[in-house]
Order: structure tokens, then sequence, then C-alpha cells
């Protein structure tokens, strides 16, 4: 079987990404496939896993632009007003507020989104089915057991020995990318020994729309705002005290939080499951080889703690498309090292600072060491009196358009 592009992974970024590609599709005749390890009936349908996404304006507009955003109700859709960070024991936060609007018939805008990930996939995959012509092919439930290129094309063989030839390999699977592995991609891994335990919890007090990132002595506790009385509770532990949170009663868990919290949001209430995440970031030192190329996670994957990852994503394979566009217009070679470089050239920058800079907060607010609680400190003290620099990190955290968001971490996406 042979194709223009072969992608691998339906996830979010990898199905963005062929919805992305559908002009060039429909104007220079590509032929595409998409290859997914899941059944066609678990993409339709995804399991609720407890994660909500933090997404910021920009990824808004891709997944307008894609028609995927259209496709989620609102009433799933949970609008990021505030968000407050608090250091250790401390009441002193720093918080930032959504901007004010400039005229009267401005509607306020949040400073981002807040959408559980099943429902975010369910709507890219409905404008993906939807959209699907005879020169998008979906081949669920097959692996892919080994990737290779040569200078005349790249080659896919399946689980079932099937083989694929494609003048362009793209890899949009997961951090733990075997396809990355095999095409002699190196990458950085950072275990850092902690895991997120989440679960949503319905509260007596309004949570006015507002995040809370508690940096505790021992641990992070995240409250990301839902639709009325209810918030998503987010944990982050060394690893080793997971199963002992997980064992705990819904009473004794909920009163556990209660006092991290101060009371702040009044009584809580465990609504579902707990769910639980390793925590491990990962950037490959390198986005491109020879016509294979690296979308989203299989690119680069991000602590949870600054809500860059989803958006990352979602931002790379917007550039890459839009590149392989642009050489499919003119001269055709949207295989080419040109096209795959200028791809690298545009992206890495900023996944580089952010996946760096993550790890240094996520070492700072991590360390309960006296010289480390002083700095944090200082840090959320500065932050908060440079309006210059308070601002500027609003900036980032709502991210409006394409182009450089270097600066200090957001809040969690889960």
């Amino acid at each position: 079987m042979e194709f223009d592009i072969a992608i691998i992974g339906a996830g979010p970024t990898g199905l963005s990404f062929a919805l992305s590609l559908r002009q060039a599709i429909k104007d220079h005749d590509l032929n595409v496939v998409v290859i997914e390890k899941q059944s066609e009936a678990a993409l339709a349908n995804p399991a609720y896993d407890g994660r909500e996404i933090a997404l910021t304006h920009l990824s808004k507009a891709l997944l307008t632009d894609n028609g995927s955003w259209e496709r989620i109700q609102s009433d799933n859709i949970s609008p990021l007003m505030a968000a407050s960070v608090l250091n250790g024991n401390s009441e002193y936060p720093l918080h930032f507020e959504a901007p004010t609007p400039q005229s009267a018939t401005q509607e306020q805008e949040p400073l981002g989104y807040l959408i559980a990930n099943q429902n975010i996939r369910k709507a890219i995959f409905e404008e993906f089915k939807h959209s699907a012509t005879d020169n998008i092919t979906l081949m669920a439930g097959r692996t892919v057991a080994s990737t290779r290129t040569s200078l005349d094309g790249g080659y896919l063989t399946l689980d079932n020995g099937d083989e694929i030839k494609a003048q362009l390999i793209v890899a949009a699977d997961t951090r733990f990318s075997s396809s990355r592995n095999q095409m002699g991609i190196a990458a950085e891994y950072n275990d850092y020994g902690r895991s997120a335990v989440l679960c949503v919890v319905e509260h007596e007090q309004p949570n006015h729309h507002t995040a809370l990132e508690c940096f505790l002595y021992g641990g992070t506790l995240a409250v990301l705002p839902l639709n009325g009385n209810s918030s998503s509770i987010v944990i982050t532990v060394n690893s080793a005290e997971v199963p002992e949170l997980l064992a705990k009663e819904p009473g004794e868990f909920c009163a556990d939080i209660e006092r991290k919290l101060n009371g702040k949001l009044g009584a809580l209430k465990q609504a579902g499951d707990r769910f639980h995440y390793p925590l491990v970031g990962v950037h490959a030192r390198r986005f491109y080889t020879n016509r294979f190329a690296l979308i989203g996670d299989a690119a680069v994957g991000m602590h949870p703690v600054t809500a860059h990852g989803f958006n990352l994503g979602l931002a790379g394979q917007d550039i890459l498309a839009k590149e392989i566009s642009k050489a499919a217009a003119s001269n055709g070679k949207f295989w080419s090292e040109a096209v795959l470089q200028a791809y690298q050239r545009q992206h890495m920058p900023n996944t580089r600072v952010l996946y760096h800079g993550t790890n240094t907060v996520v070492g700072l607010f991590t360390n309960d060491t006296f010289p480390a609680k002083l700095a944090r400190s200082a840090m959320l003290r500065i932050s908060n009196h440079l309006p210059p620099l308070k601002e500027a990190i609003r900036q980032k955290l709502m991210h409006k358009q394409a182009g450089p968001i270097f600066g200090l971490p957001a809040l969690p996406r889960f």
C-alpha cells in the first residue's frame, strides 16, 4: 500500500494534523493514512480518564479552524477566569485575573478553557470522520511494528505483516514513541519520581472559575474549576505514596483535601473515580530525520504543571501542516529536508525553553529545603509587585496567537 503521508497515532495531535492538511489533500490530491492501535469504537467513544485539559486561546483558535471546537458542547467548557499560586502554608497568593474588557460592548475573555480530555478527543474524532474523504484512510486496531526510511520514501510494517510505503512518515505515537527510537532520534527523559492523583469533587462554596496551585511541603495540590460547584483535584506526590492515596475512603480523602485548602471550598464530596498517572517528561533532540517527523508528545512531553503539553502539540502540528502545504503548492516536495527543517526551526525554540524551564521550576517548587522555600516565596512576591512581569505571565497563560511563549510556567493541565 502506498500513500503520500502516513501518520502514526490517532490521538488529538495526529487527527488534528490530518484535519490541518485537508485543503492540501484536496488541492494536490494527496493520500493520507492514519494508523492507530485503538479500535475505531474506542476512538469514537473515549472513556473518561480524569484529565481536564487547560486550553489556551491559540488552541481554541486552532480547534475552531479545523472544525472541532463547535463539536464540544458549551456545558463541557469551563472558562478559567482567574488563577492563584500559593506557597507552603502561606495565604499570600500570586494572583491573576482575566483582563478587563476595553469597552462596555466587549465580553470578558477568560484566561483559558478547561475541557475534559475525553470531550476533546471525541470532538476531534467526530470532525475527522465527518470530513473524511477517499484520500484519507484510517487503519484502526493496527500497531506499527517497524519504521524505516530511505532516499525514496518511508516504510512501515504493521503487526499483521502489511507494509506501507509513504513519501513522509509523521509520528504522533506518545512520549514513549517506538518509531522515534527505531529512527534513531535520541530523546532526553526525565522521570520525576512523582505521580499525579486526580478526581472530581463537588463542594459547598463556589469556585468562581478560579484555579488554585498550592505548592505544599511534600507535594502539590491543584484545583481546576469546572462548571457548577465542582472542581478537578490534582495531587502530585512521590510515586511511593500513590497506593496509600488510592486506598483512602472517599470521606477521608476529601477531608484531607479540605484541610490542605483551609476550607476554601467548604465541605467536599468525591464524584467519580480517582485516577493516577506517573509523571515523565521527554524532549526529542531533534524533530525530524530523513522523510520522518515528530509531533505532539512524540516530540516533547511536558510535566503537567505548565499546562503546555497539549497546547504545544496542537501548535506543532499546525506549523508542520502549514510548511507541508506551502511546499505542496510550490515545488511539491513536501517531504524534503528543507520543509522539515523549517518546522523544527519554528517549533524547537519554544519547546526547548519551556521544557527545561518547567523542569527548573518543578525542581524549585518540590524542594523543601529552607533556601528553596525562601526562593519560592520571593518569586511569588516579586512577580506580584512587578506589573510588566505579571502581565507577561498572564499573556503567556492566555497565548492568543502563534509565536514565542517564553516566560514563567502556567497552571497545571490536569
